[in-house]
């Protein structure tokens, strides 16, 4: 006979690792416990993502025009890129009434609006002149036509369209005009750019000051010729729409 050995009680696990027995007529499976708090804390952390999923859209359709303020070295491609804009064209085109039309003509402290149609500027209601002081302008001018005389060069033309703003309110100087023509044109009244945007848009920039025949047209100032050419005309007409952009003509430094 087999001697007696010693027997050892089977010792029962634990069932801390996360099993369960479940008896099945003679068999055992071990099937995982899941944790309440385990689970309970699974579902509140999926609805949240969902909710913050289908919240996200919603926050994208609320998000509305902005208003970006143009600062030196900007361009509009610039800008459209870092504010996810289609192109430069559709911010352009967006901002047309604010940039005018040289697309590349903008300057420090221009107000853009991304994303919607920029509100065109309010002019200011243009006031009437009392008759009283139109006759007195109108003698003004015929006294100056018969004193003042001026020679046909850069200097005569520079005073000739002095005379022609002070009568219209136009601000600028002497030095403010020179030195904006020496840059653009070198003093040549026929000067012309056919190589940048505006020439190739067909619009391309001539005489003295190098205006546009679009910026010529709305800037004229009456009583001087219609030919964008005239220096006489070329000036007045610059100085009249650098006043409204930018003051004066005093106050444009660079390409304007």
């Amino acid at each position: 006979m087999p001697s007696k050995g010693k027997h050892r009680r089977p010792k029962v696990r634990s069932l801390s690792r996360g099993f369960i027995a479940v008896g099945t007529g003679g068999a055992a499976l071990a099937l995982p416990l899941i944790g309440a708090t385990t689970a309970g804390a699974a579902q509140p952390a999926a609805a949240e993502k969902a909710a913050t999923s289908a919240a996200a859209p919603a926050a994208a359709k609320k998000a509305g025009p902005t208003t970006y303020s143009v600062v030196a070295g900007d361009s509009l491609s610039k800008i459209a890129d870092a504010h996810s804009v289609s192109s430069w064209k559709k911010l352009y085109q967006d901002n047309r009434e604010v940039v005018g039309d040289d697309p590349s003509l903008i300057h420090p402290g221009l107000k853009l609006t991304i994303g919607a149609k920029a509100e065109p500027k309010a002019k200011a209601p243009a006031k009437a002149t009392p008759a009283s002081e139109r006759a007195d302008r109108s003698e003004t001018r015929a006294a100056v036509a018969k004193t003042a005389t001026y020679t046909n060069d850069l200097d005569g033309w520079i005073k000739e369209s002095l005379a022609i703003m002070a009568e219209h309110g136009i601000p600028g100087t002497y030095e403010g005009i020179h030195r904006n023509i020496m840059r653009e044109s070198s003093g040549n009244p026929m000067a012309i750019n056919n190589w940048d945007s505006n020439a190739a848009a067909g619009t391309p920039s001539k005489g003295l000051l190098q205006v546009i025949q679009p910026t010529f047209a709305a800037y004229h100032v009456p009583g001087t010729s219609m030919d964008s050419y005239d220096p006489v005309a070329n000036i007045t007409a610059a100085c009249n729409y650098a006043a409204d952009r930018y003051g004066s003509i005093d106050n444009v430094n660079g390409p304007y």
